[in-house]
């Protein structure tokens, strides 16, 4: 699976980013948080596989690479304009940025390679987790604001292209071995643990600073349905985190390069849209 780099644009309306989720405010901005996360975040996931590029001999991986690295750019360049428009919209974007950014230049100052290695494929899976979620059941943006939906669905199908990327590196450059899995795993748990803890506090801000959507009861219901109800993320993503755990896990196990089809005629419609054109 060659990633590939596409460099898109989205028609994001200013005026609809404190609300443009078809279920509210709640829900737009646990988007937004998680948007928060990403252009520092996929800095520090370039560089932790960047680190180690020179270390990989195969020719395949070394081109899967340079897609990763590739499309993970575009992503950080395209959510930070998402961030500017939450920023000039009243909410604090870039304050809650330049913490995460604190806090990642010191992992990677202070932290071996091989940890900010073991954060990074983590957390990809995190990302492949949450894709799968969004591919599988369009009902989770159901009528929401169209371009949100489509940067949204962009990044997805390219997180799930280049899910195992990471993966293969840390596989390639580091010892096997009962250490390798106790590393892989102990740094899951904790990833777990300040990645969750970072995505509420982020997205108890958003709501806090955007006056309109505190305390509305509906809102709120509708939050922890869509979290955490029969059909939530939490639980569709439950087994998936386990499978992490096992000694033999690949990313590419749950093979769900199918849903990767749709993704030229997405490509077309964003194009489209910058153009001025609508769906044809």
């Amino acid at each position: 699976m060659l990633p590939i780099r596409r460099d898109l644009r989205f028609a994001l309306p200013a005026e609809r980013i404190k609300n443009w989720h078809e279920q509210g405010p709640f829900i737009t901005h646990f988007f937004n948080a998680l948007s928060l996360l990403f252009p520092q975040g996929e800095l520090f996931f370039m560089d932790s596989v960047r680190h180690y590029r020179q270390r990989i001999e195969a020719p395949e991986l070394k081109k899967e690479i340079q897609g990763f690295i590739g499309q993970e750019a575009m992503h950080s360049r395209e959510h930070v304009a998402y961030n500017d428009l939450l920023q000039a919209a009243g909410l604090p974007a870039h304050t809650l940025d330049r913490r995460l950014k604190m806090i990642l230049d010191a992992q990677k100052k202070y932290m071996p390679a091989s940890f900010n290695l073991a954060v990074t494929i983590a957390l990809e899976h995190y990302t492949a987790m949450l894709a799968e979620i969004l591919l599988s059941d369009p009902s989770r943006f159901g009528d929401s604001v169209k371009g949100y939906q489509q940067m949204w669905y962009w990044h997805a199908l390219e997180e799930t292209e280049h899910k195992a990327v990471a993966f293969d590196v840390w596989n390639s450059v580091i010892k096997p071995g009962p250490k390798r899995y106790l590393l892989r795993t102990g740094t899951m748990l904790t990833t777990t643990l300040l990645f969750w803890v970072v995505v509420f506090d982020f997205h108890l801000r958003l709501l806090f600073a955007d006056r309109r959507s505190g305390g509305h009861v509906k809102g709120f219901w509708r939050m922890l349905k869509f979290l955490y109800g029969p059909k939530g993320v939490f639980p569709r993503m439950a087994l998936p985190w386990l499978h992490y755990f096992k000694p033999g896990f690949h990313p590419w196990d749950h093979d769900n390069r199918a849903r990767l089809a749709g993704i030229d005629r997405l490509v077309e419609e964003i194009e489209q849209a910058q153009n001025g054109y609508g769906p044809a």
